[in-house]
């Protein structure tokens, strides 16, 4: 049994800081603004909705208490619905990857997967850490993703220059996309209840940027490596006398607010609705990964997903890689032999922005508008994922 993708929608991403044009908007409210959207743009009978399954971080607040029920609550469609608010870190993506392996199993006919994550009302590490208290985790394993970031450019030969010239053509495409309306068929306005519009486009893109600009900017990890960090890595790493410490607040992804959804089933409920399927879910997979470097999962988590398929690198026709940090696309593509030319060809979270628990299902949805724009056939989504791991998802265009 296949999984289709019938729908995908999300919001523009918003500054992920209390003068951000989504700062005033609940992570509820962005939710429901989308299952609004998903009911009235596919005539959507709900009764028929079985589950709602959504990513997101920072659980806490606004975002704790399973955010996602209360969503599903608020939405008008009707007290049948489940819902789960699940943490995978970054990979919000597991949300679609679960309710694609509910579908093609036969326990579910009809789900809506994605995330939501609210930075400026819940910032990032309100809700604790098990994994920096637990000493048996932290203690000479644990550095955080920036230190990571630097480590793996420092390890592997990535310049300054290679990680600016990567992020200058992020902002780039992602203008250029913007202006294009490339975002628009998927895109939903953000208003208030009288009707009034937060945000109608991502408001992070900063299209002004150059090289010389982010040439200008400090290091952001440099500080935190010499407190304790660095030294930490570099035990673990004994080949490596000192970390190069590159990324900073142009290359590395933004804090922004935002949330996505995707309408996915099997071919039967697709008929009965009347909805036309968009693309198949062919295969998604999850890896852990060396924790104190963190970052290299998408390239374990992407060969996995690719040999359970049947495919190869070569298959794939446009790749959606997660900007965290400028290097993890940068090593994807190096590992791979992936050229620039098909990868985050309308840019990604360095440009935009990472709203943690949503970017899976957002940079997904990406892809799939992009597959449709160029008639072309097969996407692969991947990202890496905080504490040591990576998860993709293939799909293939209807």
């Amino acid at each position: 049994m296949e999984a289709y993708i019938y729908d995908a929608v999300r919001t523009p991403r918003g500054i992920g800081k209390k003068t951000g044009s989504l700062a005033q908007v609940s992570p509820v409210e962005l939710t429901t603004t989308l299952l609004k959207a998903l009911k009235e743009r596919n005539n959507l009978d709900t009764s028929l909705v079985e589950d709602l399954i959504m990513g997101c971080v920072t659980q806490a607040g606004e975002q704790g208490g399973n955010v996602a029920k209360v969503a599903a609550q608020c939405s008008g469609y009707g007290d049948h619905l489940a819902a789960v608010s699940l943490n995978r870190y970054c990979a919000g993506l597991e949300a679609v990857n679960q309710a694609a392996a509910r579908i093609r199993s036969g326990w579910s006919n009809l789900i809506i997967a994605g995330g939501v994550e609210s930075m400026s009302r819940v910032p990032m590490g309100i809700d604790g850490s098990a994994w920096v208290m637990e000493p048996d985790a932290a203690f000479g394993k644990f550095v955080p993703q920036g230190i990571s970031a630097d480590l793996i450019a420092t390890k592997y030969g990535y310049s300054r220059q290679d990680l600016d010239t990567f992020a200058f053509a992020s902002q780039q495409r992602a203008a250029k996309a913007r202006a294009a309306g490339y975002f628009n068929r998927s895109m939903i306005p953000v208003k208030d209840i009288n009707g009034f519009t937060h945000l109608a486009q991502d408001e992070y893109i900063r299209s002004d940027t150059t090289l010389e600009t982010l040439a200008g900017l400090k290091p952001s990890f440099a500080m935190m490596g010499e407190m304790l960090f660095d030294q930490t890595a570099i035990d673990a790493y004994v080949n490596i006398e000192r970390i190069n410490h590159i990324h900073h607040a142009g290359n590395s992804s933004g804090l922004v607010d935002g949330a996505a959804l995707m309408l996915i089933g099997n071919k039967e409920v697709g008929e009965k609705l009347g909805l036309t399927p968009r693309a198949i879910i062919r295969m998604g997979s999850v890896i852990g990964s060396e924790p104190l470097i963190m970052l290299e999962g998408p390239t374990p988590a992407t060969n996995k997903a690719l040999k359970m398929a049947g495919m190869n690198a070569s298959d794939i026709d446009l790749w959606e890689v997660n900007e965290a940090f400028a290097v993890v696309p940068l090593r994807l593509m190096e590992n791979l032999k992936i050229d620039h030319s098909i990868v985050n060809v309308n840019g990604g979270a360095i440009a935009m922005g990472h709203p943690l628990g949503a970017t899976g299902c957002m940079i997904l949805g990406t892809a799939l508008d992009e597959l449709e724009r160029q008639g072309k056939s097969t996407a692969l989504a991947t990202l890496c994922v905080g504490g040591g791991m990576g998860i993709a998802t293939i799909i293939e265009r209807v």
